[in-house]
């Protein structure tokens, strides 16, 4: 491994940035088709309105003397997404190192803020539909060349977000592990606090633990609003200590009711930071906070100044 233990493992608090993809689509007024933000890198337009995107979180991180975790913006960038989108192998391969050398400049800018840079990866199919599973070993083999540009292009580890079914979670542990990278975990929950396949949280992180000699250095909870997680959080057992980190959704809304909504949900700023204030009473070891859909710097703003 690159390194065996992460800063944010050893700080009272650690943010993320929001929901990218929702800030650029309804903020911004950018289409993504495939909700895919990894073509921007590609044009200077492009990137500038990716750098008008980070800056302010850097900025707040600074302001709130805390660190913060950078995920590059390839949520979208694996093969089958990609192809949707007209990039072959090499253009991929280009466009994921490209990421990380991307938001490592732009953390450099603000040199007094302690940056983290995370190759984040998304599912192979839809963040909120299981649809069809792959095998541990297969979804390794599918996620490994993203996994790699990462760790080439240097990466401090790689973060999969939105996962909705546990054997994709060990494979992609796997492939982290192989390509010498420290891996995250993040599911989502539906309302219910399950994953869409199912299984309980508990289970999906026992069951990936166990699964697989390469433990990712901690999970995560994704798009799900606090209040999706309250029942899940009330099973005890040393999973709990497993999950540190939570990027909450703005709306109480579910994922159907999100895929179908025609304007923005963003919740309740304020209400939003208070709802991960209980959670962290419920996590016995949170140490990232952050934002996904619906959420922007002002949430995370807020989030920063409650838990601080």
């Amino acid at each position: 491994m690159r390194t065996s233990r992460l800063p944010q493992l050893d700080a009272p608090l650690f943010v993320t940035d929001g929901g990218l993809e929702t800030t650029l689509v309804f903020d911004f007024g950018i289409d993504l088709p495939d909700f895919a933000a990894f073509p921007l890198l590609v044009s200077d337009d492009g990137r500038e309105h990716l750098r008008h995107y980070y800056a302010p979180y850097l900025e707040l991180a600074e302001r709130h003397g805390v660190g913060i975790i950078l995920d590059t913006p390839t949520w979208r960038a694996n093969p089958d997404w990609a192809a949707r989108l007209g990039y072959d192998e090499p253009r991929l391969d280009d466009v994921n190192r490209g990421a990380v050398d991307f938001v490592r400049n732009l953390a450099n800018e603000w040199p007094g803020v302690r940056a983290v840079v995370s190759g984040a990866i998304g599912p192979r199919g839809d963040g909120y539909v299981v649809g069809s599973m792959m095998s541990a070993e297969t979804a390794a083999s599918y996620h490994e060349a993203q996994i790699q540009a990462f760790a080439d292009a240097g990466a401090d580890l790689v973060s999969a977000l939105t996962l909705t079914y546990a054997n994709e979670a060990v494979g992609v542990a796997l492939a982290a592990m192989r390509r010498g990278l420290p891996s995250v975990i993040s599911f989502t929950v539906e309302t219910d606090g399950r994953l869409p396949s199912g299984m309980t949280l508990k289970d999906a992180i026992n069951f990936v633990d166990e699964g697989t000699s390469a433990a990712p250095a901690y999970y995560m909870v994704n798009c799900a609003h606090p209040s999706h997680l309250v029942d899940a959080l009330s099973a005890d057992g040393q999973w709990r200590y497993r999950l540190k980190g939570i990027r909450a959704n703005a709306s109480r809304m579910s994922h159907a009711e999100l895929d179908a909504a025609e304007f923005l949900d963003r919740g309740d700023v304020l209400e939003l930071a208070g709802e991960l204030q209980v959670l962290r009473s419920l996590v016995p070891d949170l140490r990232v906070v952050g934002g996904c859909c619906g959420t922007s710097h002002d949430h995370i703003a807020a989030i920063a100044a409650t838990l601080v």
